[in-house]
């Protein structure tokens, strides 16, 4: 059986801390908490689950303070976690089970991460990490802002997930944007050379901020620069077409959509649906069903990496097909959308009230009810 070291930075983390540590206490074989500057009683907190407990200045770097908690690791290999992840009871099982079966020649295990739940418990956005690896290899942490980790060698894809539960306090979402964002602002201040990632990420600040026409610029940047990662290039152009959505530049979100797929060269669920909304708001109705039933049928691969977002697949367009088939005039279509919608969604008020309607109309009930 392998040993495990768990690696975590934290700063001002009491209230999520022991949820996390209390999903993984009991299998890893080691616990090194690096504080970075906390200010309420996390040190405190920490210490109640491990005596190893460091302090770290912070320097505007996510990856060095990584990097800084890794040195502090003795085990066989290396898990890392944030305060605010956790591993659901059945995770927990499977990591187990890998420590273990484990074979030592592994020298990283990928895991998704499952970036929140929507209120049916369907996750809303999963992608790949290498989350277990070896101690020995020395594998270095890089980029300051959405840091990642350079890892080679024998790599395996595991079916766990770590599952990210962000408890949004107005202080907490100020504080981990401001530094992100922050972080890119100085680095272009300063005049520093971007990576095509860097320019991908600040992208993704900058529209989250609301400021689409330099969101865009930057996506733009990374596209241009021409060597950045190919998941990468694809999330830029939709990222770009959601930018210009906000702007009303239905064309221009058009053509960006378009042009995801020079990186991937079939379509995803991700732009497929933004397609189909695209003509559904221009009253297309037949050009919009066409898209969505495309991104119905689409399915994301297991064993990607990038960003993985189903609801694209799945109750997204059934949902918006059992409007596009009503006002086409085939409300049984409709119907059946709805219903495949409702699998995903069954407690949803817009789905349910599609259903009183629909079968008001189709006689299945004496119901009525206005939607769709």
């Amino acid at each position: 059986m392998i040993t495990i070291s768990l690696c975590m930075i934290v700063k001002n983390e009491e209230k999520l801390l022991a949820r996390c540590l209390d999903t993984v206490k009991h299998i890893v074989d080691e616990i090194n908490i690096v504080d970075t500057g906390s200010t309420d009683g996390t040190e405190e907190l920490a210490r109640t689950y491990t005596d190893r407990v460091f302090f770290y200045k912070w320097t505007n770097s996510y990856a060095a303070a990584r990097n800084e908690a890794f040195k502090h690791a003795t085990k066989e290999y290396i898990l890392y976690l944030d305060a605010d992840d956790v591993l659901l009871e059945e995770d927990q099982k499977k990591l187990m089970e890998l420590k273990k079966t484990l074979d030592p020649s592994v020298d990283s295990v990928s895991m998704y991460y499952d970036n929140g739940v929507d209120e049916a418990g369907n996750v809303a956005l999963r992608y790949r990490r290498n989350r277990l690896v070896k101690r020995e290899k020395n594998f270095i942490w890089g980029g300051d802002a959405h840091e990642y980790l350079n890892v080679f060698g024998h790599i395996i894809n595991s079916d766990i997930s770590i599952t990210h539960k962000k408890e949004f306090t107005p202080e907490k979402a100020s504080s981990n944007t401001g530094v992100i964002f922050s972080i890119f602002e100085q680095k272009e201040k300063d005049g520093e050379e971007f990576s095509a990632r860097d320019y991908f990420y600040y992208g993704n600040e900058l529209r989250e901020k609301g400021k689409f026409k330099k969101s865009i610029e930057q996506y733009n940047f990374h596209i241009d620069k021409g060597d950045g990662w190919i998941e990468d290039s694809f999330h830029a152009c939709i990222g770009k077409a959601d930018c210009y959505r906000h702007m009303n530049q239905l064309d221009k979100e058009l053509e960006s959509l378009f042009q995801s797929f020079v990186y991937t060269h079939t379509p995803r669920p991700e732009a497929c649906s933004r397609i189909g909304y695209n003509y559904q708001v221009k009253a297309m109705y037949t050009e919009a069903a066409f898209w969505y039933e495309l991104a119905a049928e689409l399915k994301p691969d297991p064993n990607q990496w990038s960003f993985s977002y189903p609801a694209y697949s799945t109750w997204y367009p059934n949902l918006q097909l059992c409007v596009c088939y009503y006002r086409l005039g085939d409300k049984q279509k409709s119907y059946e959308k709805n219903e495949m919608a409702r699998t995903y969604l069954p407690k949803d008020e817009r789905i349910l009230a599609n259903k009183k309607l629909l079968e008001s109309e189709l006689g299945l009930t004496n119901s009525t009810t206005e939607s769709v």
